[in-house]
Order: structure tokens, then sequence, then C-alpha cells
């Protein structure tokens, strides 16, 4: 294939196990920029918290955020924005609080906002660590009136607490996406929201088909994208059903993967 475009997912493909970029991903996401191939990070992420990444790397690039709910170009000129209705937002925290109470914290996040109702909460001290971004402190309930609306809720609780939340909420919500994307955390977004989708708002970007395209992911959630690009390649610490979807498989994220495979593509040397 003649590869145009290259996507990848951030935590456990582009970030290694200390959350960091190893210098040779940096190495070979620069040669691609060089030869005007764009590299473009795919990530449950807000807009922020993807920027520490492209510092850390110093590249200027495209991102596909909220796990393509929002789509942004290199200049962070908005190509996508896909919130949840107010009805949706103020129903789904009204249940949660509900049937969770105080085991569940819910994190609000529009555009390039987060939004808790807590910010001394732990799980809020601990994601923004993580994610290297401050939130801010808010009342769900105003910013839904203000018309101020989610791309996407998450909730952040303990691991039966959130099987048994995915579990009831995605009976009680059909109109919503409601998916783990780690044992303790449960993500919620418009229904038509996937990283597929906005991959494809981003080769319409670019005039480029899907074919042209390489993504990198590490779990069930880059499912999706893999199975939509051209060449979908699997990181070598992804689950075995997700290897078995992908086209290919690489190194793990600790051991130069994404080098590695564009090496072995002729796209970088």
């Amino acid at each position: 294939m003649e590869c145009k475009i290259v996507f990848s997912d951030i935590d456990g493909t582009v970030l290694n196990s200390n959350h960091h970029v190893l210098p040779s991903t940096t190495k070979a996401v620069k040669k691609l920029l060089q030869k005007d191939i764009p590299f473009v990070l795919v990530s449950a992420r807000m807009p922020e918290a993807i920027k520490t990444i492209t510092d850390e790397m110093n590249v200027k690039i495209p991102i596909i955020s909220y796990g393509g709910a929002l789509v942004l170009d290199e200049e962070k000129n908005t190509l996508y924005d896909k919130k949840i209705t107010a009805i949706d937002t103020m129903n789904i925290i009204e249940k949660i609080k509900s049937l969770w109470a105080d085991k569940v914290v819910i994190n609000y996040y529009t555009d390039n906002n987060w939004y808790v109702e807590d910010t001394e909460n732990k799980a809020v001290k601990r994601e923004e660590n993580i994610t290297k971004v401050k939130s801010k402190q808010a009342p769900f309930n105003q910013l839904i009136k203000d018309n101020i609306l989610p791309n996407k809720l998450l909730c952040m609780t303990e691991p039966p607490i959130c099987e048994k939340m995915e579990k009831v909420l995605k009976d009680m919500f059909p109109e919503l996406k409601i998916m783990r994307s780690s044992p303790i955390l449960l993500e919620i977004m418009d229904k038509s929201v996937s990283k597929a989708d906005g991959i494809k708002i981003m080769l319409n970007h670019f005039n480029l088909d899907r074919k042209q395209s390489i993504a990198f992911g590490d779990n069930y959630n880059d499912v999706d994208m893999l199975d939509f690009v051209g060449l979908g390649v699997a990181m070598n610490n992804a689950p075995e059903g997700v290897k078995k979807i992908a086209n290919d498989v690489t190194d793990d994220n600790d051991h130069d993967g994404i080098y590695n495979f564009l090496t072995k593509m002729n796209l970088v040397k």
C-alpha cells in the first residue's frame, strides 16, 4: 500500500508504560512530517491533555479528541464537534447520582474544558497528575442551563461498580455510547461518535482514501479504527482479541513498536 497518513492511539501506543513518548516515536513522527505524511493522534483525551504529548514531541499535528467527538486540524481549527444533548446529559447525570451517589466521580468535558463538582477529590487529583491538565469546578446543572454541553462524560469509580454501571446505563440510554476504557473509567458520548468516524472527517480534510491510511492501537476501543483504515496495526501489548482483528502486529509500546513498523514499511529510516 502507499501510505499517505498515519493515525495512532495515545495511551499504551504512542505513550510507553511510564506515560512518555519514546525518542524513536518522536523521530518517526518528524520523519513522516518531513515527507508531508500527516501523523494524527486519536484519543478519548481532551485536546489540552493531547497537547502535553505534542509539546513533548515538539510537533504541530491534527488531533481526534474525545474518541471522535471533536476533530481539530493542525492549527486547532474545528473540523467536527459533537455534543451530548442537554436532555440526555441531564438525565444520565441524575441517574448516576441517584443510583451510585458518592461512589462515582463524574467528569464533564466540553471543547477544551474539564469540569468537576469537587476539584479536591482524590480521583480528580490523580487524573490531573496523569494528564497534566487542571480541572475547573462548576455545578453541572448550571453548565447545562447555560447550554455548555459535553463532548464526553467520564465516570471514575471502583471496578465492580464500573462494570455494573456500563450494563445498567447501556440499557437505560440506548441513544448514548457507553463503554469502559479501563477497569475504573466509564466513558459516555453521543451514540454516533467513534474513532473511525473521526478518521473519516480527517481523511476528507486531507482528501485521502482510507486505503491510504495506517493506524496503531492497543485496546478494544481502537478496534473500529483498526478495522476501518487500510492497514490496522496492533501493539504487542494489546489483548489477543485486538491482535486478531488487526492486519498486523508490531512491538510493544516500550520497545519502539511504532518506529519499527514504519521502518519496516519504508516510511522512515
